[in-house]
């Protein structure tokens, strides 16, 4: 038996359900930004870095990595506060529709 997948929501229950839990449902634009740049990048590296020059905050990789769009990729012993990461099946499917 294959796998059934969900029906899209309309934009009124994505509006509801975004009421009831107090929050948006998928990606913020900034964390789709963030998602968005792995897809052109060898095995979907996530950037560590905006395009300022600025560190990715910590609360957005550790939000998308919590809802699965993301994953710890390998840790860097130079810089242990560092994390780096790549896209997950999940999160190269959100930001491929974004495009």
């Amino acid at each position: 038996m294959g796998t059934v997948s969900p029906l899209p929501l309309s934009a009124e229950a994505v509006a509801r359900v975004e009421r009831v839990h107090n929050r948006p449902v998928g990606p913020s634009p900034a964390q789709l930004t963030w998602l968005s740049r792995g897809l052109d990048q060898p095995g979907g590296k996530l950037p560590l870095f905006d395009w300022q020059g600025q560190k990715i905050d910590a609360g957005l990789v550790r939000d998308c990595i919590k809802a699965g769009w993301a994953e710890r990729w390998f840790h860097n012993p130079l810089k242990p506060d560092w994390q780096v990461c790549r896209l997950t099946s999940k999160g190269r499917s959100i930001a491929a529709a974004a495009r």
